[in-house]
């Protein structure tokens, strides 16, 4: 049963989104050929197949955890804008709303 411009006003509401009036038949009708798409799948036997997240199976891509040595601080901190005691200097972003 394909959607009336009306359910697809409401559909768009529901969702939050502004449709122009222009657009709702225009939505409709690629809601309609999403539906059809939809009611095609439903028709396909499915038995044994198990269900799955994805379409292959997962591949972990992280590596090992090795221990290496790590910047010396002096070549971390030279490109820094600015450094002070060792560290990064970086602006102040809290505000003292002490008041």
């Amino acid at each position: 049963m394909p959607l009336t411009t009306e359910e697809v006003r409401r559909v768009a509401l529901l969702a939050r989104m502004e449709l122009p009036e222009e657009e709702l038949a225009s939505q409709a009708q690629h809601l309609n050929t999403l539906l059809q798409h939809v009611e095609i799948l439903q028709k396909l036997n499915v038995e044994g197949v198990e269900p799955t997240s994805h379409p292959l199976p997962p591949v972990n891509t992280l590596r090992n955890d090795e221990k290496r040595p790590s910047l010396a601080r002096e070549e971390a901190l030279a490109n820094a804008p600015e450094a002070r005691d060792g560290c990064f200097a970086v602006p102040r972003i809290v505000e003292d709303n002490a008041s």
